[in-house]
Order: C-alpha cells, then structure tokens, then sequence
C-alpha cells in the first residue's frame, strides 16, 4: 500500500484513559506461593537538569528541605477525576506551584513561604488536574514594567488568563482584565467538557492553547481545535483543527467520507515549541470516537500525529501520523522532545523524538519532519473487526529502534503466583480476540497491548544528551476492550466501577456500541500479565539498544500484611502509576509515579537504586530539579491520583544535600 510522506505545507477523557487494578488480590495468592533561582539548569521539555551538586555519589544524603500544601485535595464523596500533576515552574525567582484546582501560589524556592496566589475562580467540577503553565517576558517592555514577565493558565471552563510573573495580579493589557474566554466549536454538556489543563505553549509572542474534550461522551463531540492568542494583547491570531473541515485541505484526502460530525483529535497533552524555526508541535490524539471508527474511513490525518504549525501563521509545515485510524485510543501523549540528534551523514541535526503510548520511539529532523530513524509500514492484524470498520492494513515502525514494552500478548503470556492463579489467567485470556498490538476491537472483547492509556503516557521520558539515555517508564497491565451493542448495553455515560474491576463502560446516544474497558485481572484479583507491572527503562536512542529496565513500585505497602519471611517473597512487582522522570547531569534519575508513595532515585547507567524516600501521597508527576544559594534542590508534586485508587494529598515536597 502506498502511502503520502506525511508531509505538506499549507496554512478527551481529559488526559486519555488509564487503567487502575485491584491490587489487593494479590493478598488472595500469597499463602500459596528567597533567592534567584537558575531556570536554564532545567529543561522541561526533556525533563532534564544540567546541575550535578546532586549525583550518585551523594544522592543517598538527600532530605527533605521544605514541605508545601496546596490546600486542593479531595473532599468527603468525591467521586470525580482528580491527579496532582503539576510540573512546578521556576520563574523570576519564584518557584509556580498550580493545584488541582489551578490556583497558582509563588514559592520561594528555598523555604517554600508563600510570595505570592492566584486563583481562577473556576467552577466546582469533576474533573481536577493541572499540569504547569507558559511563561513569556515582553522583550519590547520597559523594564519594571508590569506583565513585562508573564504567566499563562488555561482553566477548566477554557479560560486563558495571563497574570504578572512577580505579583500573581492579572495583566490588565490581556483580553478583558487579563482574561480570554475562549470559544468553543458547539456549546458544551456541561462545564470542563472542553478544558484547558495543560500548559500553554509560547513561540515568538504567540501563546498556543490546546484541549481536553471528554472521551465517548458522544460521536460528534466538540471540536479539538488549537488556538492562538497574541501574548501581549490576547488577540486571536490562529486556529488549527486536527480534523480538517475543507475540501481543499491536503488531509481531507485521508477522511474518505469527509468529517461531517466529527470532533476531538485534540492536544490534551503539553506542545514543544522552537522559537527559532518559529515552530510549534502539537502531539494529537484519535478523533471520535475512540474504537470504533465506521463513519470515518481513512488514515485520519491530522489525527494521532505529531504536526508541526508556523507559529506566526498557524500554517501546517509538516505533519507525521504515528497511528493510523485510530481505534485503539492511542492518542499522542506525551509533549514532543526537542534534541540533537545524528542526521545521515552523522552531523548532530534539531530534532524531535516522542514518545507514544505504544512504547514505539519516533524521531523527526525538527525542521522538515524527515524521519531520522526511519519508519516502516508492516502489516497488521485484519481479522475480526466489526462490521463496517475499514482499518489500515499497515501501521507505522520505527526501523531498529527497540520498543519499550511487550507488543503482544497471548494465552501462553498467562501468568500467576501459583499454577492455579496461572490457569485461571490462562482460561480468562481465551474468553478474548488477542495478539499483536493493532489486533482489532471485537464485540467479543479484544486484549489491548499496549494498553489504551500505555506504555508510556504524559509523563514521557527524561533525556541525557551526554549519554544519549532516555528513561521512559510504562505500564505493562494489558486491557480488555470490548464493544457491547447499544441495544446490550446498559451503562451510563462515563459509568465507572473501579472497586470491582469493572472498569469503565460508555455509553452514547448516536453510537452503535457501549464501549466496555477493564484491566485483564485473574478471577483471584491480579493482573494475568506476568510482572513488572510497571517498569523503568533506559533507553539509548543513538545505539538504538536497551540500557537497562528495573520493575517501578513496590506492592508491598499495599498489601494487608507482609509474606512470611521464609517464602522470600520480592514485593518489587512494579505497580502501574502516572507521571515521569527527572534526569540530572549527576547521572541520577528521579521519579515518583508509583501507588506505593515512594519518591526514588536511580542510577542512569546501571538502573540501580541509590535513594528512596516515602511521600505522603503518590507522586504521580514530573519532578524538577533547581539551584538556590549554591545548592540543588530537588521538587515533585505529591497529591496522587483517584482514577489509580492511590493514596491522595496536597503536597509539594523539595529535597536537598543534609549539610
């Protein structure tokens, strides 16, 4: 099959849907067997730290340094979507912390005492997360000026608000008062269907605004559109749909019956941006809906893509489709990572590598969108999809790059604590269509691997451009995706029962299919894929070869009581999480991710652990890593996060050097 470049020129569940086990039947198996900080030491787009005070030498003397509460947390009956993500930000010498509720507080980063807040006054939803914000200083500002340094937040009512990096006050010369509302393609069910969570992106004084619009709550959903504002004045400047709504599009050619009725393809997670090419990447996900994807036949571009937009212009420079018709919920999650890498005649090129959710690494000249590790179109699996699905028979590999995680999974991967366990698994695996990743959704229940939240999600990976080492960590819990006919089917829109194992089930008025999502757990209550269940691994990106991988997380502290000492039972099975890790010139790898609230750090070359420390709450983040004073510190966001049942809180936690 031939298939375009990728490239032309020419002007959900918010976050995606991960999967949350019941670890506790593991215990069912177990008788049987103020100062002015250094922004550029950090990279957030690589999760990357040039400071080396910390390493791994000394990294077991680290201790906590302050302690900081939002004062978010989840009340009494809860029920909703809440994740404290938050990639705190140092700017102007303060260190921006912004809750689940996005309110921003300014820190000093030395003590953690409160400078400076602001709070959006956002309505009460259901859905509560925030993962950072944009900064942009106005070079053509008197300095002193107010706003001359400014702070971007996108609300979850789709709000823009641009406030004074050093006061937290809004920036009156902004829209209305400091404010933009944002407009959004149909009026919305209720408030948070179309939410702006991520941070904003800003190139060359535009700021870049993405979306997250709620997943299967129905097929023509609103609209994933991007948006572009001046950063001085608020004006609108540009709009990209991911889904093109003119024949004259170069994409509208992949949609074979047009895209009448059809929305998302979004970017819920954070954008890259390239002042110098005056580019901006925009990582998005599948158009609606998720799994079924009957009434838009067709490669879908610019959906589940990374595309690269002209910042000024908002015109498409390149664009590269990393899954084609998207059924699987294989959105794009991760921010694009900006690198140098080897071009073909071995000179260091600008480039681009994401990360995806089915543990395949992609990277791109940042320029051109030229792979550099060249991509394959194999065949996939055809048989058993539902009647009127057209799915591609190809789908997109990186040649020689190894995946981070297994892409397949049968009844001989059955796996359990003792045989029973194992033939239990074994049984429930043959109730389902399996195989390789791409194996297509059935009504008969399809085993996803990957699974439809990862392999690896929005926390990415953290890169070592000395050692040309990623660390990546994935979840390796394979789910059960079926697609139950409406006239079956008896969910609720967006019905979850995670006590039970159930899942999640949707269902919508103009869909054919309630779609069905569970973990593939034994009848015992563990999972049926063999451990880890979540894992780190190192990644050389340039030998294309796996460095090391170690399970991540530790089942021990969840379980009722300890295994008796005499079974030599190892608890370090890894335990699915969320978030992403810190990479440090120290050759020292921070993460937190974990349900069991531990905060640790690895040792980049080797994978072994060098220090671990407990939070009060999981640390389902990315941490940062900065300099005060002459000394590193080293910050992650502790408040967990409900859809993995973990333990929840409000906590920044900062570590440094005992003196």
């Amino acid at each position: 099959m031939t298939r375009p470049t990728g490239r032309t020129s020419g002007a959900r569940a918010p976050g995606g849907w991960s999967t949350a086990l019941g670890i506790a039947g593991l215990a069912v198996l177990l008788p049987l067997a103020h100062a002015q900080g250094k922004a550029a030491a950090y990279d957030p787009v690589t999760q990357y730290s040039s400071l080396a005070q910390i390493n791994k030498n000394n990294v077991s003397e680290l201790e906590l340094a302050w302690e900081f509460h939002t004062g978010d947390r989840p009340g009494e009956g809860f029920d909703g979507l809440m994740s404290f993500q938050d990639q705190p930000s140092l700017i102007d010498g303060n260190l921006v912390v912004c809750s689940v509720k996005r309110k921003l507080t300014a820190l000093d980063p030395a003590t953690g005492k409160t400078q400076w807040t602001f709070d959006p006054q956002e309505p009460d939803v259901k859905f509560r997360k925030c993962r950072g914000i944009g900064h942009w200083v106005d070079a053509q500002a008197e300095d002193g000026a107010q706003c001359k340094s400014r702070i971007f937040l996108g609300t979850v009512d789709y709000r823009l608000i641009a406030i004074d990096a050093k006061t937290g006050t809004p920036c009156e010369d902004f829209g209305e008062a400091g404010t933009v509302t944002m407009p959004t393609s149909k009026p919305v069910l209720w408030p948070g269907e179309v939410a702006a969570t991520s941070n904003p992106a800003v190139v060359n004084g535009v700021v870049v605004v993405g979306s997250a619009v709620a997943d299967n709550q129905r097929v023509d959903s609103p609209s994933g559109r991007v948006l572009a504002f001046d950063a001085r004045s608020g004006a609108p400047r540009w709009e990209f749909d991911p889904v093109p709504r003119s024949a004259d599009e170069p994409a509208m050619a992949s949609w074979k019956k047009g895209t009448q009725g059809i929305g998302q393809g979004n970017v819920w997670s954070s954008m890259a941006a390239d002042d110098a090419l005056d580019l901006v990447y925009l990582p998005t996900t599948s158009p609606s809906s998720d799994f079924y994807g009957a009434i838009r036949p067709g490669d879908n571009h610019y959906t589940s893509s990374v595309v690269a937009l002209r910042g000024s212009t908002g015109e498409v420079v390149w664009h590269q489709q990393l899954t084609h018709h998207n059924v699987w919920d294989y959105d794009v999650p991760a921010r694009p990572m900006l690198i140098d890498y080897p071009g073909k005649d071995g000179q260091m090129v600008p480039a681009l590598l994401q990360n995806t959710k089915m543990g395949l690494v992609f990277i791109f000249d940042r320029a051109t969108g030229e792979p550099l590790v060249p991509i394959e179109e194999r065949p996939v699996p055809q048989d058993g999809k539902v009647a009127g699905e057209t799915l591609s028979p190809t789908q997109p590999f990186p040649a020689g790059m190894p995946a981070l995680m297994p892409q397949s999974f049968s009844p001989d991967d059955a796996w359990g604590f003792s045989f029973i366990d194992r033939w239990l698994c074994k049984r429930e695996t043959k109730k389902y269509v399996h195989g390789p990743i791409y194996t297509p959704i059935t009504e008969q229940g399809t085993i996803v691997v990957p699974s439809v939240g990862g392999g690896p999600n929005w926390g990415g990976g953290g890169y070592d451009p000395a050692s040309h080492i990623m660390v990546v960590p994935t979840n390796r819990v394979p789910i059960v995706v079926s697609l139950v006919p409406s006239a079956k089917g008896t969910a609720s829109v967006g019905e979850v029962s995670l006590e039970s194992a159930a899942g999640m089930a949707f269902k919508m008025d103009d869909s054919p299919y309630v779609f069905n999502i569970k973990p593939l757990l034994s009848p015992l209550g563990s999972p049926c894929s063999a451990p880890p269940w979540a894992a780190l691994t190192a990644i050389d990106i340039v030998d294309k070869k796996i460095v090391w991988e170690v399970p991540l997380g530790d089942i021990g502290k969840m379980m009722p009581f300890q295994p008796p000492a005499f079974l030599n039972f190892d608890t370090r099975l890894g335990t699915p999480g969320a978030g992403g890790p810190l990479v440090t010139a120290g050759g020292v790898a921070f993460i937190g991710y974990t349900l069991d609230n531990t905060f640790r750090a690895f040792d980049l070359h080797t994978g072994k652990t060098l220090w671990e420390t407990e939070l009060p709450a999981a640390g389902t983040a990315v941490p940062v890593s900065y300099e005060v004073n002459g000394e590193q510190y080293v910050v992650i966001a502790a408040g967990g996060h409900t859809m993995y049942q973990s333990t929840m809180g409000d906590s920044v936690m900062a570590y440094k050097l005992k003196k």
